[in-house]
């Protein structure tokens, strides 16, 4: 079995690339305060005009993952083929979910994919302190509110974002 230390990132390739982009971009100039192990570096499908060539891809990138972090714009709750199969396959292998708000919100709201909008997931704006403080965070507390029986969308509060000064 492999060893789970990556974060898997979901995004619409079409419109949301740049948000990707930046996150990397983050993780390359602030590695400290802003570091996961990107999921994507793995491995890239060979051949991506077949659906089942990239989604083999996509589980060799399950398999090494331990957060799965969907950034949510907004057409993403509009994908059909791999995106939610992606947030299918992430409920499945009970991956503990951070939905990352491209519009700044901080909760979950209308652009949240129905896929993932009852499940046990942690809402946050996208800025780099806090998804930083939810890659840390999340993980261990959903965890606990797994095996508590606990489900449904949870937020940071207020007092979270102060103290991250935003």
């Amino acid at each position: 079995m492999p060893y789970r230390n990556k974060t898997y990132i979901c995004f619409d390739g079409d419109t949301d690339m740049a948000y990707y982009r930046l996150m990397t971009a983050w993780k390359a100039n602030d590695g400290l305060s802003f570091n996961f192990h990107n999921a994507h570096d793995l491995n890239t499908a060979r051949d991506s005009s077949l659906e089942e060539s990239i989604k083999r891809q996509l589980r060799v990138r399950f398999a090494n993952s331990k957060t799965f972090v969907v950034l949510i714009g907004e057409k993403t709750r509009y994908l059909r083929k791999f995106v939610k199969w992606e947030m299918e396959t992430a409920l499945r292998l009970g991956l503990p979910i951070i939905g990352v708000n491209l519009n700044g919100s901080r909760s979950i709201e209308g652009l949240c994919p129905p896929a993932i909008r009852h499940s046990l997931s942690v809402y946050v704006s996208f800025n780099m302190r806090i998804i930083a403080h939810a890659l840390d965070e999340w993980p261990p507390e959903h965890r606990h509110l797994t095996s508590a029986g606990k489900s449904g969308p949870y937020y940071y509060t207020t007092e979270v974002y102060k103290r991250l000064g935003l």
